[in-house]
């Protein structure tokens, strides 16, 4: 397992930009830096704290042999989501979701079982059989069956966590997690209500790069912990390193049973690596402000030159019209005078 994820790659990501000020959840504010031209900044050591504990349990479950369900319906993530989901060999849902799909897995199992006994019907063999209307109607059903369901055609049974993009939005997958106590892992934009996510990540759930680098690296996880034996991640620590503080991941133990977020025991050795990480978040962003400034600075010299000519070309033209006034008047003299005589 060596998925590393950095400080760098989390800015480079866009993760660290939340929503606009007036959209914020005030439950997010703990996971809030500040704010920049009315858009929340999000601490990203904490975001990077919190996704390696949540990575950590995730290699747990995958070691047990169970699965992991990954949720994502909004229009930004639904590529993303089954690309990683589909390469970490996990289910996932990237459309509607149905009610029931975990709370009353029995029936979704029986539609699984129609589209299985559809695809055999529609069977090289069989489809000869059939008539031109019987053929249109199975293909009809299934696709309808392949968009809803497609994603958990191979799923055993009740996963043994769920990962959402955007818990916000998922607020009925959330729901059903919450009753049969399948614990979440959620990446949640400034505008979220953490208190039902046991494992919350805090940040930008709207961009596809972050989105991606979120869902690639738990597809990784789901890989490497398929082939690590359970007693070998057990006392494994994942590490997620900073650009230069070289964090070390959290070393206490997660309990697979779900607890609310008020309910988390606290560690009693807090890592001194993770409160470096928190004070590197602000410093990274700075970094990133700092960078755009010599691009204004340039911007300067630019427009003192163009001030710097402005009164040199009008010198030069009224030094260029004098002469000629000065001609004009002279010769406006010659003739009054000449008038005179």
């Amino acid at each position: 397992m060596t998925q590393s994820v950095s400080m760098r790659d989390l800015l480079e990501a866009g993760v660290h930009f939340g929503h606009q000020t007036g959209r914020w959840n005030p439950k997010m504010a703990p996971y809030i830096y500040g704010a920049r031209d009315g858009v929340h900044i999000i601490n990203l050591g904490k975001t990077l704290r919190l996704f390696r504990e949540a990575m950590n349990f995730l290699s747990r479950v995958v070691a047990d042999g169970k699965q992991v369900l990954f949720v994502g319906t909004k229009r930004q993530a639904q590529e993303v989501i089954e690309e990683e989901a589909n390469r970490g060999k996990q289910p996932y849902v990237t459309h509607r979701w149905l009610g029931g799909m975990l709370t009353n897995f029995q029936t979704v199992r029986q539609s699984l079982d129609r589209l299985n006994e559809i695809e055999k019907h529609l069977a090289e063999d069989n489809v000869e059989r059939l008539s031109k209307k019987e053929i249109l109607s199975f293909e009809k059903e299934r696709n309808k069956l392949l968009r809803n369901l497609g994603g958990v055609r191979d799923m055993t049974g009740i996963p043994g966590a769920v990962f959402i993009v955007d818990p916000s939005r998922e607020r009925i997958a959330v729901r059903e997690a919450l009753r049969l106590k399948i614990p979440i892992i959620g990446l949640c934009d400034t505008n979220c209500d953490p208190d039902d996510i046991q494992y919350p990540i805090p940040g930008n759930d709207d961009a596809i790069r972050a989105i991606k680098l979120f869902a690639s690296a738990i597809a990784d996880v789901c890989l490497s912990a398929k082939s690590t034996p359970r007693d070998v991640v057990s006392g494994f620590e994942k590490t997620f390193s900073s650009d230069d503080e070289g964090a070390q991941p959290a070393t206490s133990e997660t309990n697979v049973e779900v607890v609310h977020r008020g309910q988390l025991p606290e560690e009693e050795t807090a890592k001194a690596s993770d409160e470096a990480a928190v004070e590197a978040a602000p410093v990274a962003v700075e970094a990133v402000e700092a960078a755009e400034a010599p691009a204004e600075a340039a911007e300067a010299p630019a427009e003192a030159a163009e001030a710097t000519e402005a009164p040199a070309e009008a010198a030069a033209t009224e030094a260029q019209e004098a002469p000629a006034e000065a001609a004009t008047a002279e010769t406006e003299t010659n003739e009054e005078t000449s008038n005179d005589a």
